[in-house]
């Protein structure tokens, strides 16, 4: 017995509510077929994953022609399997053979709206994340992370939005029960990187206050410092590494070369391909050569 909502069977009784009526909305795909028709037992498994597929967009009504012989006669059926398409309470469609499955989907999509891909949970998170729905995206990628703890990336995921939304404690406690070769993984040094910038944040001037201060001093190495961190936080990582490579022209060893490491876990947070990075490796590289 089949379980699906979208197929059923259809009986001389229930042939004009769950069929006739029903297609005014639904179209119904009956499918009239015996248990000694070897063509109906090749059939019937691709029209029910065909069902279950399309999750509504038809019905599947099954005949069982030696138990339903007033309704299979009523139906004008003459050999097996006999399919029919009503739409309407209008027979639209139908074919009188075992064909392949693309050819009865052919037949489907000229009468039966095809259904909407679902989008994939972790991509609809990651939209989320990009509209700014912090909240809601950490509430999708908490049920992934509970439907597989396995899977590191959902994690690293968890833990960056909880560093977004303030809470670096527990951001650092997912770090810090990453496998070790995890922690060597990108987005897992991104994210290290971030956790450093953000709990320096904290403590940092206002980005105007700073800007001025540059200005006023363009050799100030606190303000330059922290100017790149504020400028880091902000995204505006070009300018926060041009800042760190002006910092180590001013003083290399500005708080025993912080720098340099900041600039590096700059890199790191952006990743081998972001072309900044390309740029400033090799000006990092020309002052230490």
């Amino acid at each position: 017995m089949n379980d699906s909502p979208y197929i059923f069977e259809a009986t001389i009784d229930n042939f004009q509510e769950k069929v006739m009526d029903a297609s005014a909305t639904t179209p119904v795909l009956v499918d009239v077929w015996a248990d000694w028709c070897a063509p109906c037992k090749q059939l019937m498994p691709i029209l029910e994953k065909l069902a279950n597929e399309y999750q509504g967009g038809f019905l599947l009504a099954k005949v069982n022609a030696d138990e339903q012989q007033q309704l299979t006669a009523s139906l004008g059926v003459r050999s097996l399997p006999t399919i029919v398409l009503v739409k309407d309470g209008q027979a639209v469609d139908g074919f009188n053979s075992a064909l392949p499955e693309g050819e009865v989907r052919k037949i489907l999509e000229k009468h039966v709206e095809k259904p909407e891909e679902s989008e994939d949970p972790y991509e609809a998170a990651h939209r989320l994340w990009e509209e700014g729905d912090l909240e809601g995206a950490l509430a999708m990628f908490t049920e992934l992370n509970q439907q597989n703890p396995d899977d590191m990336k959902v994690l690293i995921d968890v833990a960056q939005l909880k560093a977004e939304l303030g809470d670096l404690d527990t951001a650092q406690q997912v770090l810090d029960s990453l496998p070790p070769e995890e922690k060597l993984q990108p987005k897992a040094k991104q994210l290290i990187a971030r956790l450093n910038f953000l709990r320096q944040a904290g403590e940092l001037p206002p980005v105007k206050d700073l800007e001025m201060a540059v200005e006023q001093d363009p050799k100030d190495p606190d303000a330059l410092y922290q100017l790149s961190i504020q400028y880091a936080l902000h995204d505006r990582n070009a300018e926060a590494m041009d800042l760190l490579i002006r910092l180590m022209q001013v003083d290399p060893e500005y708080r025993d070369g912080v720098a340099k490491k900041t600039l590096v876990e700059l890199f790191e947070k952006l990743g081998n391909a972001n072309p900044d990075v390309r740029t400033y490796r090799r000006k990092l590289y020309t002052m230490m050569h």
